[in-house]
């Protein structure tokens, strides 16, 4: 089986339609669908959640959120779930201008807990010029990790540029995931998170990801599983393809507690 942890289709730049989103994820067995901030993040989260009822079997959205200004009671949680049918919760806060661990940001990681609602933290490259870099650091997630350790944890993007510091969140917490969104165009990029990832015995906390419609699917796989062969001819240290295979065929949404066909 493989996941698509980190799709997208209502994003800035996002230029794709759910046609060719559900057209270009025919590789993979479903996907993670993310929601993306707006004027109003309700309406960002039920776009998402009409594209996933459309294919329950395949789509699974995640509602956005900014902690700081959305409603974060456990009655409006609920109602994400129950009526949207919404999986989990996506944080933009780079994007969206809150430190990850927020007053209210820590209220709504209890509710999250509570539901068994993971997150994904969204704080990934590009950064515009609003974007408050520090609070993409990892690293600032080491406290909710800690204080919430029934709560699923997804670093997005393996946490690009402060890979180390995701390597080290999961190395030391059980419930932090890493999505490796594959860019086919920064093939060094890749080889070098992968190489870290296997040298540190991490490889197993991470999720596959294309970033679709940034990324398409069928080429990341290529790539990861290229990669290698790519280098044979150095004396670079080189990944176990079996390893590879493991990111690619991982069932990212059981580990999360989401449940699928």
């Amino acid at each position: 089986m493989i996941i698509d942890c980190h799709t997208h289709i209502n994003c800035p730049g996002c230029d794709i339609s759910t046609e060719d989103h559900f057209a270009a994820s025919e590789p993979v067995d479903a996907c993670i669908v993310l929601a993306c901030p707006s004027e109003s993040n309700r309406q960002s989260s039920e776009i998402v959640a009409r594209y996933a009822a459309k294919h329950p079997k395949k789509m699974f959205g995640f509602a956005v959120v900014n902690p700081v200004k959305d409603d974060i009671s456990k009655k409006y949680w609920s109602g994400i779930l129950d009526d949207l049918n919404l999986k989990g919760a996506v944080l933009y806060c780079a994007g969206e201008g809150f430190h990850p661990a927020h007053s209210r940001a820590l209220q709504f990681y209890e509710v999250a807990q509570d539901l068994k609602l993971p997150l994904f933290f969204h704080n990934a490259l590009p950064f515009t010029a609003d974007s408050v870099l520090e609070y993409a650091r990892p690293s600032l997630l080491d406290e909710i990790a800690q204080k919430f350790k029934g709560l699923k944890i997804v670093i997005g993007s393996m946490g690009l540029p402060f890979v180390n510091e995701t390597i080290c969140m999961l190395a030391k917490h059980e419930n932090v995931f890493g999505d490796l969104t594959v860019n086919p165009q920064k093939v060094w990029e890749v080889y070098n998170t992968v190489l870290v990832a296997h040298e540190a015995d991490v490889l197993g906390r991470l999720f596959f990801g294309s970033g679709l419609p940034f990324g398409k699917p069928q080429n990341c796989i290529e790539t990861l599983l290229g990669f290698n062969k790519l280098f044979a001819d150095t004396n670079l240290p080189t990944v176990p393809r079996e390893k590879i295979r493991e990111i690619i065929e991982r069932d990212s949404l059981a580990i999360l507690g989401i449940e699928h066909a």
